[in-house]
């Protein structure tokens, strides 16, 4: 196959940005001098052979002590190649090893300048060998027959897609509706709206069992937190029957579940299994690129940056509402919007190119910034538009690979925005709790931020193995309390005599010590403050219950009884819509419920619920935009009439799932 213009091109585009920051190093160091115009591209081509030929070895070393220590050696090779290089050509002047390691880390700071002025976008750095393999092997004249990629953008609503895709800040997928060659619809993301319950349908077909993101287990006795890889791993048990959406050779990529996929890459529930590696060494063709730590670093430090900025300025400008975004969130931020994105992509080009029939990958950015941001805020679009050039980064693999890749884009739930409850009625719902109980009580809390840390405890569960003599950290908190979380807020207490989770603007209450099923007729024996208490907060919508009559829905003024539609009063669910009694039915009946299910109000002026936790945009119950989901699919791929409900829509990711398997049977 001959050489094309774009192959000189890219393989410019691959040489220029290292040799000029080596060129800049050598401006800004004293102790370096090129000599030569072109000794900083013999440098970079030096590397980047040193690169293709070190791998392999770096890949076996992985297998055996871990993908840490093959990351840190990969860097000290990288660093022995500039420095051996530096010194083997003549008139390139040198002082000691320490020039060549601050010079290693001036390269990687200037090469995020560098590849930004020639237009080179961090995805197209990161795939532009897979490209050129593939032009170079004639990939793109070889089919071997037609393949799905599914991709999640987290917490997406429909509403704000619509808004995104007629604004421009979704030119891809703006594109594909326009052209014709994409549908852009909403699926109803049912009580609990989280992403737990939605990725266990849409993976697994189902997910009975899962009242919230995370709840009080009656048989375990203990909190089940679904991002932690030992309890993920327990709730994909119960849910799988071991043919889900990815059985038969489909790939994983940053999910919560497996999907009974052959290969799982930073999922929750298969966290830590493959001692530091996926197969064929995944993450170290990542990190094994030549200077890709120093520059994941260098954007990471710089998101840090921009996040206490963006902070700061809704504070000065008086933005409502609003949450303190400090703590480890800029450092969160920096991870999800920089690093996991970046190997997201690398991740899914590298199974693209390998041929694998089916992938789900799910990219969390957005759902994470607008959690503290704001749902529409100008930081939250811009994560938008950062997942949107994903997409057109794929169509690009997608061109070149050896299948002919179909794409449809999904949501696992929208998100809502409101001041939290916290700020409404000036106490946490524990608090509120606590106080109206007559008798002291020995209280489990779960109202803290927990959800952005599970895909980074997944990649350091997977890098660090269970293997190696660096795999004794994984090892270590793999059981116990904490089950796995490496890194993020520490575990609650396993029991008490009350338990209080906040999951989004729904919050779930139990009462361990006694007897289930706890009735309503129970809670008016033995806490007669309780209920009346509870109504009399401000930002407290309505609360369900058991009782002699079924589950009821409990308001100020009136009472919805679930189970048959009768309504005394006023009706606390009519500001939720047709589906909300429906949806609260269904969740009282799990084995898990809550004793006591406390929701939020809805604001009819401006649309805004209140979170049980400290979260200016949230998701787990009703109102606002979190239940409006999102499915952009083929057009020439109808969502099927029989898995419709009256309204036109998909009722639940079940009915999602069914709906993919079906275009994926037809696809492969």
């Amino acid at each position: 196959m001959s050489v094309t213009g774009q192959d000189i091109r890219d393989a410019v585009l691959g040489l220029v940005p290292t040799a000029l920051a080596l060129t800049v190093a050598s401006w800004l160091l004293a102790g370096l001098d090129l000599g030569y115009w072109w000794a900083g591209l013999a440098v970079a081509a030096v590397v980047a052979v040193g690169d293709g030929l070190t791998r392999p070895v770096l890949r076996l070393l992985a297998r055996w002590y871990g993908a840490v220590a093959a990351l840190l050696l990969g860097v000290l090779t990288q660093v022995l190649i500039v420095g051996f290089t530096l010194i083997w050509i003549p008139r390139i002047r040198i002082d000691g090893w320490e020039t060549v390691f601050v010079a290693f880390t001036v390269v990687g700071v200037v090469s995020v300048v560098v590849q930004w002025v020639l237009g080179v976008n961090d995805s197209s750095y990161l795939v532009a060998d897979l490209l050129r393999r593939a032009r170079r092997q004639g990939a793109g004249s070889a089919r071997d027959g037609a393949g799905l990629v599914v991709v999640q953008i987290d917490g997406l609503s429909h509403p704000l897609l619509r808004h995104g895709i007629t604004s421009g800040v979704l030119p891809t997928l703006s594109r594909w509706v326009r052209s014709g060659s994409h549908d852009a619809t909403a699926w109803w993301a049912r009580v609990p709206s989280t992403t737990p319950a939605s990725q266990a349908a849409l993976l697994h077909g189902t997910n009975d069992g899962i009242p919230a993101f995370r709840w009080y287990d009656r048989a375990l006795g203990r909190l089940v937190v679904a991002n932690r890889p030992a309890d993920a791993e327990l709730i994909e048990k119960r849910a799988s029957d071991g043919h889900g959406l990815l059985a038969g050779g489909g790939v994983s990529i940053s999910n919560m579940f497996s999907g009974d996929a052959t290969t799982a890459l930073m999922v929750m529930s298969r966290a830590g299994r493959r001692g530091g590696l996926g197969p064929g060494g995944d993450y170290l063709r990542f990190f094994a690129r030549p200077f890709i730590l120093v520059r994941s670093l260098v954007l990471t430090v710089g998101e840090i940056v921009k996040e206490i900025w963006q902070g700061r300025q809704q504070r000065m400008r008086g933005i409502e509402p609003r949450i303190h975004r400090h703590g480890a969130y800029p450092l969160l931020r920096g991870l999800t919007n920089v690093l996991l994105r970046d190997l997201n992509v690398a991740l899914v080009a590298e199974h693209m190119m390998g041929g694998a029939p089916v992938i789900f990958v799910d990219f969390v950015d957005y759902d994470e910034i607008a959690h503290h941001a704001g749902v529409a805020r100008p930081e939250s679009l811009d994560a938008l538009a950062g997942v949107d050039r994903v997409l057109g980064t794929l169509e690009q693999i997608a061109a070149a690979a050896p299948r002919g890749y179909r794409f449809v884009v999904l949501s696992d739930h929208g998100q809502s925005q409101g001041p939290t409850f916290r700020q409404i009625a000036g106490r946490t719902l524990e608090e509120v709790v606590r106080d109206l109980l007559s008798s002291p009580a020995s209280t489990v809390a779960a109202t803290g931020d927990i959800e952005g840390w599970g895909l980074v405890n997944a990649l350091l569960a997977d890098l660090l193995g269970t293997q190696g003599p660096l795999g004794f950290f994984a090892r270590k908190r793999s059981t116990g309390a904490q089950a796995g979380m490496l890194v993020g807020p520490p575990a609650t207490a396993a029991t008490g005599d009350l338990v209080v989770v906040g999951s989004g603007n729904l919050g779930l209450v139990w009462f361990p010590r006694l007897a289930a099923p706890v009735t309503l007729e129970d809670l008016r024996e033995r806490y007669p403050l309780l209920i009346p208490g509870l109504l009399g907060e401000p930002g407290i919508g309505f609360l369900v219950a058991d009782s002699a009559r079924g589950p009821l829905a409990i308001g100020p003024r009136g009472v919805h009884v679930l189970a048959d539609g009768t309504v005394q009063g006023e009706d606390p669910l009519a500001p939720f819509g047709p589906r909300a009694a429906g949806d609260l039915l269904r969740v009282s009946g799990f084995d898990n419920a809550a004793d006591l299910l406390v929701h939020s109000t809805l604001d009819p002026s401006t649309d805004e619920v209140h979170a049980f936790e400290e979260l200016v945009g949230c998701h787990g119950g009703l109102g606002g935009g979190q239940n409006e989901a999102v499915l952009v699919h083929p057009r020439d791929w109808p969502v099927d009439d029989d898995l419709l409900s009256s309204d036109g829509l998909l009722y639940g990711a079940d009915q999602v799932h069914l709906q993919l398997k079906r275009w994926l049977s037809a696809l492969l």
